[in-house]
């Protein structure tokens, strides 16, 4: 090897531009140091080369700064290289060794050849060796092309020498040769953990083996003596291997550069996105986890939601806080404003505090990010009233719902803040000053409307500067040659274009400018005045019309411009905007109409009834109901339609108020002529601009308050079922947990359902779980018994899915307390599980364990869960039911908390919770979990070890799911145990603002058997007492000064004891509450405020509560649920669907005497009294009603028995009852602003309609074959039947008419008009024309449809009928005929265009084309033209006989046509068009809504006569059987057995008819 000074090759270059030029070049690798020993002192190139050479080198090891300083040099470099590369080929195609020779000695001997060749690629710039290689060759890269430049390389010439210095030991030392690598073997056989010792001993046993090895080879003799003609040969056949290296320059250094920069995998490479997503993997998870900011503040929406994204917002800062306290105040609640801001409001001199208020909450919000909770809980008294001369005064400026509030108003100014300051920028970028904008618009933006007004203002007003503003010129564009750019659609408006006109001078002459009078508007007062003009409006506009133009405008139409150049800028203007939306936020109306769709579906008992008509209803009115959002829903049901819109006299004021802003003062006529074209001005502005923009905001802000109102009741019901303790029981002490038994019995089927019985003890840990078949054999007793017994439940809960549930709870109440099993009044004598009763005995064990009901709605999403499937996977769904219920018992928050984003599934507010947004309920149910968490706090070691438990850790302030995560992970690495709350900080597992979030919800419950070090300095590993209170770190000195005064002890006394010592003692002290109460914490809260304005009096009152019961329960007792809650749960019924008045369907269950027990869908069981059941009150239920029977019922009374599992109604079932019905009771109730006079118009409108449909309903005609169908609910009908099948159904021709269907093949239906007429001798008569009469259906169906189809299938049975289209006929008739030149061909196909008609194609010889003459299908004959056939084979005949005829008398003419078919004359062709017979592809198969007769105006040929069909009728020559005597109005059918070779479709019977009387296969004489 070369040096590194003198080596081109061995180097690495950092330079991206550098490293490119290389690998186009010469494909240079990396750098290694090379041996010591082989380092050449070859001189032989330039000194130039060489000074490069060694520039390169140092560049590859140190990256130079200046790098692109010596971009100058790459060409002169270049060159050089070239032609030293091109020096080293011509020098390698003389001397050099092939490279595949060097393999072939490598092979064969077992010698490296390479190693002096090779070179090394330094590693990374870390120094770390190279992964580890599954091989075991060293990891050694071949050569470039310099290598093999280096004159100490071995040459052609010389290699024989090569293997006498490996055999003699000549050359290099076998260590040495060893040595040249640097070697990373020992790290693949796991080397790392060896001592240096032990690492030399194996390379020198390496060494060793190698050593052999080579000695083994070199005893081959077969290897021996290769001479230089020997090489020469080798040479001569092979080459030297060099003859294309110069196609090859670069190509290991470019995959090595390929390699190096590939990317390394990651595991978004691999993943799917859901699934990062879902576990909080992303960039944006990652970027949360690491800044120091609460994380629920990093987010744009909740972090429930499983599309929460980062929040690119920028803080508040204090120079932005007075105003944004304004901002906010005012708009916090409209009570806040009256009892605060009115002069005569109860709290108005508190104005000032509330003020001050609202600047530190926003302060703390988003200046120091703090969460709500820290606020409410730590600084308290910032958000209150504190006056240090009013220590007693206490008045509570902002509640936790407001300050919430203020948190959400204050994310609002924070965007428009972000709008604003985007704002100035694009009006600085404008370059313009204008003192309109400056003076007036800017300081009155308050809303991000007015924002979105002004940028809009500001682009009509400077559209060309903004243009210019916005066409940046870039240094190189002058060289860039112009571009033809394809012409963009116009998007210039009529406004614009008037602008550019001459009309805008004539807008100016209006007197005055937009916005003058908008200024004018907004003071009330008019500080701009008009300038008249002499002419009047007319007279003036016509010096601005141009009579050059194309078309010449009048002056009103240039009049009428100008007039929209002035609304148009009217109604543009952000302050005239505002005040419209100030004016429809307070006067607007809403009013509501039914679409025709609406009119019909919502009948008084939809629920949008209730605003069906709403008429003028205030939009103030609807700001705290639901209402507003199920209008919106209707309207995108497209039901009804809704009109916002002003009252009359807020609008004429408003237009009032405009006008006399834009009118002239003067009274002369021209002056009253320019003020109506002002009027007009204002006129437009209002309907073109300002009500339609007044209209939409209205309707969107009106929906986000009613969203929010509604979202924020959600909250609150949540509020109430998670603010709640644990059950315990009165012996049990606040804080204590219970171990609960779960009992349920699933849908309470005897036969299918198992009782579950699941037992948690104190911890939440699942102890027990069993199943019993019943609670009324012994042994299930027992075992019940036992569980008792053995587990000592504080408390058995009970739920199921359904009414069979109240017997569970009855028969378990009665064990617990001892009581025999009252039995169960069952008809059959057996109990509620289906078990025949045993002899009650009395129960001598009773237990004084509690037995309720628990809301199982988080159970019953619980038992499905994916959460359940995987910490219970070997339960059932009943016994995870179970665990639910349990669960719930201990921890109502817990087991919220759990649901994660289900828990918008839990029904909070059955009617309106769907039409809250998902992430506005997500986001208001969050914060009602964050302030239940904070309130009882989160032991952190509990929630590092249990999963479940860890679900509240999100919740608490300061964290979130993905800080919450990375905690955990973080103390389960320290150990899984945290001592106390220094550890957060000291080991780095929170930021300093996470910490001061959550360290005063974060407890470290302390051990009682552990005492404090009296080491004051030796507190790392210590616990601290105050870690297991609410106290925020920051308020520990004061704990601990609070403590010593009321222990009354001096700092001496304390001075070599543990901080918290004092705080101990004062907890263990039995007098602790009466000494604490002894201290002066007013004068204690004045003094600190006095020293350093510590605002502490609340934080006081919190110490010295933690003090005496520390982390004490805050909430209120477990709930126990009522009646209807327990109802609710176990029917689904509500007071809404259960109440006197409702009739409902019920199941007569078994009868007594005088009483029927009956039970309703929902499971409710309930009674029918003897005098309920009939008119006359004294007749035997058995008499009346049936067991089984369904009936209707009317509810009397629901009688609701919790203590005694009681739930019943009494029903009556009474006709008098019944017959008045529960529209009263089930009708919705009208808004009281509904429209009466438009409800009673389209009433009477409907029913009007109604009655119209009465009097035009078909027909019925009874008969099996009837049906009141249209044309194409017929064919449907017939679509999966037979040939043949019938549908008489109403015609659309009147009710004297009706329409017969039957189905000639499939897709194919005839469709027969029959008139029927009165014959006045008591009957009917059918007609279907003039020679088909008929006396009733029956008959027709018969002698007419039935007859018809048997003469289709007869023919369709010939053996010249083909099936498929005319065209597949047709190409079939070419075929054959181009087969057999000297015959003629012809067949029969149906007409798809006239059902019940045939074509009947032929092609008389291979130089005529295929004609088409019609066949008609009548029901006693075939019509070929007007001649009439009885069967098939006259049918041919006449065919055959009518060709040969006109052939013979025109064959004149048929020869001059080419052979084609005469006929009449009429120019030697087949005509398209008979007289009678409409040809294929001229008439469809029925007109629209009429039934077509395909039978008018045809008279059959003479001598066929209809034949006769009745009782004892002869057979006709079809032989067809003669009917029977009556049909039963069933249409007659046959039967047989299968014939063979039949067509597809047809009636067996009536194919095996055909082929006796007319004989398939029949040759009529033609081909």
């Amino acid at each position: 090897m070369s040096s590194p000074s003198a080596d081109p090759v061995d180097r690495v270059i950092e330079d991206d531009e550098t490293m490119a030029s290389v690998q186009e070049e010469e494909g240079e690798g990396d750098a290694t140091m090379a041996d010591p020993q082989v380092i050449s002192d070859d001189s032989s190139e330039e000194a130039e080369e060489d000074e490069e050479e060694a520039r390169r080198i140092r560049e590859g090891f140190i990256v130079d700064e200046d790098e692109d300083e010596e971009e100058d040099d790459d060409d002169e470099a270049r060159h050089r290289r070239r032609k030293r590369r091109k020096r080293r080929h011509r020098r390698r195609d003389e001397e050099a060794l092939e490279e595949d020779d060097l393999e072939l000695l490598e092979e064969n001997t077992g010698t490296s050849f390479r190693n002096r060749l090779t070179r090394l690629r330094r590693g990374p710039e870390g120094g770390s060796p190279p992964a580890p290689s599954t091989s075991k060759r060293k990891p050694v890269v071949e050569s470039s092309e310099d290598d093999l430049d280096d004159e100490d390389l071995p040459q052609v010439q010389d290699i024989q020498r090569i293997w006498d210095d490996e055999r003699a030991g000549g050359g290099r030392d076998d260590e040495e040769d060893m040595d040249d690598f640097i070697d990373y073997e020992d790290e693949d056989e796991g080397a790392g953990a060896m001592d240096e010792q032990e690492r030399e001993e194996r390379r020198r046993e390496r060494k060793k083996r190698e050593r052999e090895r080579r000695q083994a080879i070199g005893s081959r003799p077969e290897l021996a003596g290769i001479d230089d003609m020997a090489w020469d040969e080798i040479h001569g056949v092979f080459g030297d291997g060099h003859d294309y290296d110069w196609a090859l320059v670069g190509d290991d250094e470019m995959d090595f550069e390929e390699e190096r920069l590939k990317p390394e995998m990651r595991y978004q490479d691999v993943f799917e996105p859901s699934e990062i997503r879902a576990r909080m993997l992303t960039e944006d998870d990652d970027l949360i986890r690491a800044q120091d900011i609460p994380e629920r503040m990093q987010l744009a929406t909740s972090s429930l939601s499983q599309s929460s994204t980062l929040s690119l917002h920028q803080n508040l800062t204090e120079a932005d806080l007075d105003d944004a306290a304004m901002w906010v105040t005012v708009r916090l609640s409209p009570r806040k404003t009256r009892d605060f801001f009115s002069p005569e409001g109860p709290y108005n001199m508190y104005r000032e505090p509330l003020v001050m208020a609202v600047t530190y909450a926003l302060r703390f919000l988003f200046v120091q990010e703090f969460e709500v909770p820290y606020i409410w809980t730590h600084k308290r008294d910032y958000i209150s009233y504190f006056n240090p001369q009013e220590m007693r005064t206490r008045v509570q400026l902002i509640s936790l719902a407001e300050l919430w509030r203020i948190y959400a108003l204050g994310q609002k100014y924070r965007s428009l803040a972000q709008r604003r300051n985007a704002l100035a920028l694009s009006y600085a970028r404008l370059n313009v000053e204008d003192e309109y904008f400056e003076q007036t618009i800017r300081p009155k933006i308050d809303s991000v409307e007015v924002v979105t007004d002004a940028t809009e203002w500001l682009t009509m007003r400077y559209k060309l500067k903004k243009q210019d503003a916005f066409d940046f010129q870039f240094h190189d564009d002058d060289d860039q040659a112009e571009t033809r750019k394809r012409k963009a659609p116009s998007r210039i408006s009529a406004y614009e274009v008037a602008k550019k006109s001459i009309v805008s001078k004539l807008a100016d002459g209006f007197g005055i400018k937009p916005h003058e009078v908008v200024y004018n508007f907004v003071a009330q007062e008019n500080a701009h005045f008009v300038d008249d003009q002499e002419l009047n409006p007319v007279a003036f506009a016509e010096q601005f019309t141009d009579p050059d133009a194309i078309v010449a405008q009048p002056a009103e139409e240039v009049l009428r411009r100008a007039r929209m150049i002035l609304a148009t800028e009217l109604g543009k203007d952000p302050l005239l905007r505002q005040a419209m939306r100030d004016l429809f936020k307070t006067d607007a109306l809403i009013s509501v109409l039914p679409t025709e769709r609406g009119m019909t579906k919502i009948d008084e008992h939809h629920p949008y009834f209730n605003f069906k008509y709403l008429h003028h209803k205030s939009i103030t009115q609807m700001m705290d109901t639901p209402q507003f959002l199920h209008i919106l829903a209707a309207e995108a049901e497209l039901l009804v339609t809704v009109s916002t819109f002003l009252t009359n006299e807020a609008k004429s004021k408003f237009e009032r108020r405009l006008n006399d802003a834009f009118a002239s003062d003067s009274y002369s006529d021209t002056a009253r002529a320019w003020n109506e074209e002002r009027s007009r001005v204002v006129q437009e502005a209002l309907e073109q601009h300002l009500i339609p923009v007044g209209v939409k905001w209205a309707r969107e802000w009106l929906r986000e308050e009613v969203e929010d109102t509604l979202a924020a009741h959600c909250g609150n019901v949540l509020r109430e079922r998670i603010d709640v303790a644990p059950y315990i029981t009165p012996e049990m002490k606040p804080g204590d947990t219970a171990s609960v038994l779960a009992v349920s019995w699933g849908k309470g089927d005897p036969q299918k359902d198992a009782i579950t019985l699941v037992f948690l003890d104190e911890a939440g840990r699942l102890r027990e779980h069993t199943k019993i078949d019943n609670l009324v054999d012994r042994d299930y007793l027992d075992e019940f018994t036992d569980l008792l017994k053995r587990r000592r439940p504080d408390v058995i809960v009970i739920g199921g899915l359904s009414m069979a549930t109240t017997k569970l709870s009855s028969k378990v109440r009665a064990l617990i307390k001892g009581e025999p099993s009252n039995p169960d009044p069952t008809a059959n004598g057996a109990d509620g599980w289906g078990v025949p009763e045993a002899p009650k005995e009395p129960n001598e064990q009773a237990f004084n364990i509690p037995v309720m009901y628990v809301r199982d709605e988080v159970a019953r999403m619980y038992q499905h869960s994916k959460r359940a499937a995987e910490e219970f996977s070997a339960l059932s769904p009943v016994a995870k039911y179970c665990v639910g219920l349990a669960r719930y018992a201990q921890s109502p928050l817990n087991e919220y908390s759990a649901l994660g984003h289900d828990i918008t599934a839990i029904p909070l507010e059955d009617e309106d919770q769907h039409l809250i947004p998902k992430e506005k309920l997500l986001s208001a149910l969050e914060r009602t979990l964050v302030d239940a968490t904070n309130k009882v706090g989160v032991d952190i070691n509990r929630a590092v070890n249990d999963s479940y438990y860890q679900h509240l850790l999100p919740f608490v302030c300061g964290l979130g799911p993905r800080k919450a995560q990375v905690l955990v992970k973080k103390i389960s690495a320290m150990g899984g145990n945290l001592i106390n709350r220094d550890q957060f900080i000291k080991s780095s597992l929170l930021t300093t603002k996470i910490f001061l979030n959550a360290a005063g919800f974060l407890r470290i419950s302390r051990d009682p058997e552990v005492k404090l070090s009296k080491n004051r300095h030796a507190d790392d590993d210590v616990q601290d007492p105050l870690d297991d209170t609410r106290i925020h770190p920051e308020d520990y000195e004061l704990a601990r000064k609070m403590a010593t005064d009321a222990l009354e002890l001096d700092e001496e006394d304390i001075h070599d004891e543990h901080p918290s010592h004092v705080v101990s003692v004062i907890m263990q002290d039995v007098d602790n509450e009466k000494k604490l109460n002894e201290l002066n914490l007013d004068e204690f809260a004045v003094s600190m405020y006095e020293a350093n304005e510590d605002r502490k009096r609340h934080t006081l009152n919190v110490i010295r509560e933690e003090l005496l019961k520390p982390f004490s329960e805050q909430r209120a007792p477990f709930p126990s649920l009522g009646p209807w809650d327990v109802l609710t749960m176990l029917s689904g019924e509500t007071p809404r669907t259960l109440r006197m008045g409702l009739i409902v369907s019920i199941m007569v269950v078994r009868l007594e005497q005088t009483l029927v027990h009956i039970r309703l869908d929902s499971g409710i069981e309930g009674v029918i009294d003897i005098g309920y059941l009939t008119e006359e009150g004294n007749i035997a239920p058995k008499d009346v009603v049936k067991k089984g029977q369904t009936i209707p019922g009317v509810i009397v009374d629901v009688k609701l028995d919790l203590p005694a599992d009681q739930f019943f109604v009494k029903v009556s079932v009474r006709q008098s009852d019944l017959r008045a019905g529960d529209g009263l009771f089930r009708s919705v109730k009208r808004d009281d602003q509904w429209n009466l006079p438009q409800f009673e118009r389209d009433s009477e409108m409907q029913a009007r309609k109604k009655r119209a449909e009465i009097d035009r309903t078909r027909r019925v005609v009874k008969h099996p074959n009837f049906h009141n169908f249209n044309a194409t609910q017929a064919e449907n009908y017939l679509d999966k039947q037979q040939r043949g099948d019938v549908v008489i159904r109403p015609s659309s021709k009147g009710v004297d008419h009706l329409a017969v269907t039957w189905k000639v093949d499939d897709k194919l239906y005839q469709h027969i008009d029959v008139t029927e007429i009165n014959t006045g001798q008591g009957g009917n008569l059918l007609i279907v024309d003039e020679k088909h009469q008929y006396a009733d259906l029956d008959e027709l169906i018969v002698n007419h449809v039935q007859a018809t189809a048997r003469k289709v299938e007869e023919l369709m049975a010939h053996e010249k009928f083909k099936h498929g289209s005319e065209d597949e006929l047709h190409l079939f008739l070419k075929n054959f005929v181009a087969a057999n030149p000297a015959k003629s061909i012809y067949g029969f196909t149906l007409n798809r265009r006239k059902p019940g008609h045939f074509n009947l194609c032929f092609l008389a010889n291979k130089n005529s084309t295929v004609q088409t003459w019609p066949v008609r299908v009548m029901p006693e004959s075939y019509c070929l033209f007007d001649a009439a056939v009885a069967g098939v084979p006259e049918l041919c005949d006449a065919f055959k006989v009518r060709h040969l005829h006109q052939s013979q008398n025109l064959a004149g003419s048929a020869a001059a046509a080419g052979g084609k078919t005469p006929y009449a004359g009429a120019g030697a062709r087949t005509p398209a068009r008979t007289p009678a017979h409409p040809a294929a592809g001229h008439m469809s198969i029925r007109q629209a809504a009429r039934t077509p007769n395909p039978y008018g105006g045809q008279t059959p040929a003479p001598g066929i006569g209809v034949p006769s069909f009745g009782p004892g009728a002869p057979s006709s020559s079809f032989n067809i059987p003669p009917p029977q005597a009556s049909f039963g109005y069933q249409t007659p059918a046959y039967s047989g057995p299968p014939v063979p070779g039949i067509p597809p479709g047809m009636n067996p019977q009536r194919a095996a008819m055909i082929q006796n009387t007319a004989g398939w296969g029949q040759d009529s004489g033609w081909s």
